[in-house]
């Protein structure tokens, strides 16, 4: 057993498997998969972010809605043209990508400051308040955002290829006709899979042990010599950008954005994605959005053939809300049995220990980022007790 820990190869081939798979997906899936897949994969990038803002570093966010929405918004606005209702800087699409990324990631290190200053369900709470401010802001500056109802997106086109319907190019594979959705896809696995290589490689680097380090004690980690305000400054830089990217790529899968896309609801979404793939974890991150992207859509796609659903408005049990039963409940069980979440399981398995048992690979855990040590305290300042480590 030992051999296989230590042997990456088993992993690394599951992975190509894997990427192998998704790229032979659009060959065989409908429009309802692929635009399903669509949303999962822009999902991931944001709980990804996530992950490494609340697991790794251990601050906790209920904001991450809020920066997918700014580089949703930057995005339809930086590439829109200029109308008579809204504005747009025809930007190329690529450059409206990076903006979306880069303005998150400022907005972020803008906020940086009032992260350095609280801990736990403070900073929750502070950045809770973000949700609320964008949101104001998204509906009422409707010249550059159209208000209530929101605004279109323009399609996303690299080198003169388009990756929507209307291009006039002929494509196809395999005896399948590439149009937007299947062209999107690739563009989204791209995306996904260089936001996760990135982020695997930030937290298993020098960058992520300071993290590391910073959310298990901050005066330790400032008697070793690491820049903790530095350190929980570049974090929210990182966590914001993934969750701008996040934001651009769901308003390019939608073709429209509107304020309620980006509700205090999609933030607690994006919370629930981690906590069910476990925390810290960038592979867990990826589950936890599928599952919870997935089967709201799921189970409203198929809700005539399933008993137990009604039609939404009807009055019965909707596929809304039996999506967040199942996922409030799934997150109960993680909770009590499996501690560490989806990806602790899997380490578990992989090491042959018992399902209660920790991991036995040595290694740093997950903080929890609710729990009631030192928070709201000053960054730097002497702890009141003894931080312990699921």
């Amino acid at each position: 057993m030992s051999e296989l820990r230590g042997n990456p190869w088993p992993r690394r081939v599951g992975g190509l498997v894997l990427v192998l798979v998704a790229l032979a997906l659009p060959l065989a899936l409908s429009d309802f998969w692929l635009q399903t897949g669509l949303f999962v994969m822009a999902a991931a990038i944001g709980a990804v972010g996530l992950t490494l803002l609340v697991g790794v570093a251990g601050q906790l966010s209920l904001g991450h809605a809020a920066f997918a929405a700014i580089g949703a918004y930057v995005y339809a606005w930086s590439t829109g043209e200029a109308t008579s209702t809204v504005g747009g800087a025809g930007l190329p699409p690529l450059a409206g990508l990076v903006l979306a990324a880069v303005v998150s990631a400022l907005v972020g290190a803008a906020f940086s400051p009032v992260a350095g200053r609280l801990r736990g369900i403070y900073l929750g709470l502070a950045t809770l308040g973000l949700v609320f401010v964008v949101r104001h802001l998204l509906v009422n500056l409707d010249q550059w955002t159209g208000g209530f109802t929101g605004r279109s997106v323009e399609s996303f086109a690299l080198g003169g290829f388009s990756f929507s319907n209307s291009d006039p190019d002929y494509l196809a594979v395999a005896g399948v006709e590439f149009e937007g959705l299947h062209r999107l896809w690739y563009l989204f696995l791209v995306l996904a899979l260089a936001a996760c290589w990135l982020a695997g490689n930030l937290r298993s680097g020098r960058t992520g042990r300071a993290w590391a380090n910073v959310r298990d004690s901050e005066t330790a980690a400032a008697a070793m010599g690491i820049g903790v305000a530095r350190a929980k400054a570049s974090v929210f830089v990182v966590s914001s950008a993934y969750a701008g990217v996040a934001g651009a790529m769901l308003a390019l899968a939608y073709g429209r954005v509107a304020p309620d896309v980006f509700s205090l609801t999609a933030s607690v979404d994006f919370l629930v994605m981690i906590v069910l793939g476990g925390l810290g974890s960038v592979g867990g991150a990826v589950v936890g959005a599928l599952f919870v992207t997935a089967l709201p859509l799921v189970l409203a796609e198929y809700s005539g053939s399933l008993p137990f659903l009604a039609a939404p408005g009807s009055g019965g049990l909707d596929p809304s809300t039996a999506s967040r039963i199942v996922y409030g409940l799934a997150i109960i069980a993680v909770l009590l049995f499996l501690r560490g979440g989806l990806a602790g399981a899997a380490r578990r398995l992989r090491h042959g220990s018992a399902p209660g048992a920790p991991p036995s690979a040595p290694g740093p855990t997950p903080h929890d980022p609710l729990s009631t040590h030192d928070v709201g305290r000053p960054a730097g300042g002497p702890a009141r007790s003894k931080e312990t480590t699921p």
